[in-house]
């Protein structure tokens, strides 16, 4: 039995939540994948799976096994990287988990990273604020980029590193043809917009309760969506199709905005009454020791010119009315 394979695959089950798509993401089949673990339960000498018709959970035993797994892969991480990485060329594997809104922003990261230090294979997924506090906790993230109003109600110790601020916009169909790309509307007060048919992410994401927020403070309660989705992709498709509106920050519709003449037909109007802005950062363990993939992503993310690049493509969109 291979120890660290056998700890690869208990985490990605750990990850995945079923055994199928854990052995998929392990590129094994999954009698293999079942197989290896039971020879770690064997080796240990105790149930580490509650096994059933379907992945049940892990035992008490298990969980600890668990969390030794992640330290241990985690070392084994830290010391390949330092192996073979040399004196600016960092080497290595570097997990960031992103929320949906953000991920635009994230992916910019990534790839001027990447483009910077080859050697760096960045692996990004779009996460809430939920999956990513406990990410970071037990090590399965190395960075993650979200909301840093949510440091109170973390237990983890997290270090912080302020990235941009985030501005909302009512994204609809535009009142009439247009032939350039996404069009600047004149400004809408939430209250206006709490009376439209919207289309928002659902109740589980942390967006939702800045959204829910704004329109309570505008004196808009119990504002019912009517379409919800955990997907920023399917709230613009939404828009796109049929007749309803949605309210996103500018990270996203900036996205929009570049793409010119195939977002004809929609226009952004800037939120008002309250103007509301929200810190976004990147997180990482504070307890943490980080590895030189890390070490390299948070110089970038203290750069001047990259922090100027995040700011100019999130936040107020270029030409908006006032």
């Amino acid at each position: 039995m291979n120890l660290f394979v056998s700890l690869k695959y208990l985490v990605a089950l750990d990850d995945h939540k079923h055994f199928g798509r854990a052995a998929l993401a392990c590129h094994v089949t999954q009698p293999a994948l079942s197989n290896a673990l039971r020879a770690l339960e064997e080796s240990y000498g105790t149930a580490i799976v509650k096994r059933g018709r379907s992945f049940a959970g892990f035992t008490e035993e298990g969980e600890r096994v668990l969390a030794s797994a992640r330290r241990m892969l985690h070392e084994q991480e830290l010391l390949q990287q330092e192996l073979d990485s040399r004196s600016g060329s960092p080497c290595g594997n570097l997990l960031i988990g992103s929320v949906p809104t953000a991920m635009p922003i994230a992916a910019r990261f990534v790839a001027r990273l990447q483009a910077l230090h080859p050697g760096i294979r960045p692996t990004l997924r779009s996460m809430s604020s939920v999956e990513l506090e406990a990410g970071l906790e037990n090590l399965a993230l190395d960075l993650a980029l979200g909301y840093t109003e949510r440091m109170e109600q973390s237990r983890a110790q997290l270090r912080v590193l302020p990235q941009y601020t985030e501005h909302y916009f009512l994204l609809q169909q535009a009142p009439a043809e247009q032939i350039s790309g996404l069009q600047i509307g004149t400004e809408m007060r939430w209250q206006e917009a709490a009376g439209l048919p919207l289309c928002l992410l659902s109740a589980e994401m942390h967006n939702r309760r800045i959204v829910d927020r704004a329109f309570a403070e505008a004196g808009a309660t119990n504002v019912q969506a009517a379409i919800e989705s955990n997907s920023t992709v399917t709230l613009v498709a939404c828009v796109v199709a049929g007749q309803v509106s949605s309210v996103l920050p500018g990270a996203l519709l900036g996205e929009l905005q570049a793409y010119g003449p195939s977002t004809c037909g929609l226009q952004a109007r800037p939120l008002v009454a309250p103007q509301v802005a929200v810190p976004i950062a990147l997180m990482l363990h504070q307890g943490s020791r980080p590895s030189r993939t890390l070490e390299t992503a948070l110089a970038l993310a203290e750069d001047p010119a990259w922090l100027a690049e995040a700011a100019q493509h999130s936040g107020l969109l270029q030409g908006a009315e006032r």
